[in-house]
C-alpha cells in the first residue's frame, strides 16, 4: 500500500497528462483529473472517447505511455492490476466477475481463502467477515448461504463491492453499476455508493446514462476523442449542457480549464 501523505485537500488519486496510444491512434491524450475521498466522479463520453481505456490505465489494464499518477499525494507506477490493488484501487465490473455456484462469502474469499492452524479452510471466519462487511454496506442483505446466481442484482453488486472494500479499496471503478437493474435494484446501488462515500471511498463512475450520472455523482468529467473536453460541478450544470459536452465538445463557463481543449 502506498505511504499516505493524506491532508483534508489531497486527492486520493490524481493523474497529470496521461497518455494511451495503440498504435497511431491516441486514444487518451494528455488527460489529467483527480478524485477526493468520499467523492463519486463520473466519466462520461460517447463511444471511442476514451474513458474506458483511462479508467484501464488506473486499474493497470493499460499502462499509460507517459504521464504520471499520483495516489494519496505519492507518484506510483502501476503496470498491471495487481499494482492497482496493492495501492487500494479495485473494478467492479458490469458483469461483476462473480462465480455464481458459490454463496456471497465463497466469492468473497475466492482465491484469498482463509486457513485454520492446520491448513484447513476457515469456514466459520470467512462466514463471520463476510456477515460484518455486508452487513455495514447493506443492512438487508441477508442471503449469505445463497449461491450468487439466485440473488438479485443489487445484492450482487453488494458482494463484488463487499469483495472489494474487505481487502481495504479506497478507490472503487465501477462500470454502469445500475446496467439492467430495476428500480427497487438501482436503489440498493444508490444506498450502497451513499455508504462508500461516507466511509471516505472515492469512486470514479462509468455510466451512459445521465440520468444515473446526475442522481449519483458528486463532479462530472466529459472525454471526447481522447482529451478531457472538462470537468464540471453536477449542481452547476445542467443535463443538456453536460449532453452537449458529450455530443459537441461544448464547455460550459462552470467547466475546469483544460489545456487540451476540443477543437
Amino acid at each position: 500500500m502506498t505511504d499516505t501523505v493524506t491532508t483534508a485537500t489531497t486527492p486520493l488519486v490524481e493523474l497529470r497528462d496521461i497518455k494511451v496510444s495503440f498504435g497511431g491512434l491516441h486514444a487518451v491524450d494528455g488527460v489529467s483529473l483527480s478524485l477526493m475521498p468520499g467523492e463519486v466522479m463520473a466519466v462520461v463520453g460517447g463511444n471511442g472517447a476514451g474513458k474506458s481505456t483511462l479508467m484501464h490505465t488506473i486499474a493497470g489494464a493499460h499502462p499509460a505511455d507517459s504521464g504520471e499518477i499520483l495516489v494519496n499525494g505519492v507518484p506510483v507506477t502501476i503496470s498491471n492490476p495487481r499494482d492497482a490493488r496493492s495501492h487500494g484501487i479495485e473494478v467492479i465490473y458490469q458483469r461483476l466477475a462473480l462465480a455464481d455456484n458459490i454463496d456471497a462469502a465463497g466469492n468473497l474469499f475466492l482465491g484469498r481463502e482463509l486457513r485454520t492452524a492446520t491448513g484447513a479452510l476457515d469456514d466459520s471466519a470467512m462466514a463471520s467477515a463476510t456477515r460484518d462487511v455486508l452487513k455495514r454496506l447493506n443492512p438487508r442483505f441477508k442471503n449469505l448461504n445463497t449461491p450468487v446466481r439466485s440473488l438479485s442484482g443489487g445484492q450482487r453488486q453488494s458482494v463484488a463491492i463487499a469483495r472489494a472494500v474487505h481487502f481495504n479499496a479506497k478507490i472503487l471503478i465501477m462500470d454502469e453499476p445500475t446496467a439492467a437493474l430495476g428500480p427497487a435494484e438501482t436503489e440498493q446501488v444508490r444506498e450502497l455508493i451513499t455508504q462508500l462515500k461516507s466511509e471516505g471511498i472515492g469512486i470514479f463512475l462509468i455510466s451512459h446514462d445521465i440520468h444515473d450520472v446526475f442522481d449519483l455523482a458528486d463532479r462530472i468529467s466529459v472525454m471526447m476523442q481522447g482529451r478531457l473536453v472538462g470537468t464540471v460541478d453536477k449542481d452547476k450544470v445542467t443535463k443538456d449542457e453536460v449532453l452537449g459536452m458529450i455530443i459537441m465538445g461544448k464547455k460550459p463557463a462552470s467547466a475546469t480549464p483544460n489545456r487540451n481543449r476540443i477543437t
